[in-house]
């Protein structure tokens, strides 16, 4: 019989480990590379890396899954997890720059695997300055190859993380000079992509 295939149906369902250094270099390897050890063992080589660059994010998804990667800019790119390059082991990956449509001096923040785009699920926003936001995920399920705005970020403010929740979660914001103020995100009200949000913690001066 006949039918229309696309890539992806060619491509072998997985799970993988993504992995992006500070730099910017990404990769995914499959988890199978990953073997349990017992106490005592000195463990493997996940990544090789450039002097002074670490692992900054990594997480376990999906070949079939989408990535969204939020930038210090406020906004969101789409790509699918096995457009990600496969590497082995002792090699760097690639840097995320040749991938997404990013602009001078835009880096990542922050990568949220999604396998569906459920409107009772939510992302949790917070900027530099202080400001949180909350909007529901289905916001984000039509992709675009040059990335939309994800958060209307007021002047000299950056997006620093993002995180996915249920709606039903208690979050606790931290300062760098060690100061915390936790709250219960039912008190949030979800709000619309082009938004900016509401203060989450008043900061001091530095």
């Amino acid at each position: 019989s006949e039918s229309d295939l696309e890539d992806e149906d060619l491509i072998k369902e997985e799970d993988v480990v993504v992995t992006v250094t500070h730099q910017g270099y990404v990769k995914r390897i499959p988890t199978n590379t990953y073997k349990q050890q017992k106490r005592g063992g000195k463990g493997i080589v996940a990544t090789d890396i450039k002097e002074n660059d670490f692992v900054e994010h990594l997480f376990v998804t999906s070949t079939h899954n989408y990535v969204l990667f939020f930038t210090n800019n406020g906004k969101v790119f789409w790509l699918k997890a096995y457009s990600i390059p496969s590497a082995s082991r002792y090699s760097m990956g690639r840097n995320v720059a040749n991938l997404l449509l990013l602009s001078k001096d835009e880096k990542i923040t922050s990568m949220i695997p999604i396998s569906e785009f459920n409107e009772n699920e939510y992302l949790i926003m917070v900027t530099q300055k202080g400001i949180i936001k909350k909007i529901s995920l289905d916001n984000f399920s039509r992709p675009r190859k040059g990335g939309i705005i994800a958060i209307n970020l007021r002047e000299n403010d950056s997006l620093i993380g993002v995180k996915l929740t249920n709606g039903l979660q208690k979050y606790i914001i931290g300062t760098r000079n060690g100061n915390a103020l936790r709250f219960d995100e039912k008190a949030i009200r979800s709000i619309g992509r082009n938004a900016t949000g509401v203060r989450g913690i008043r900061l001091k001066d530095s």
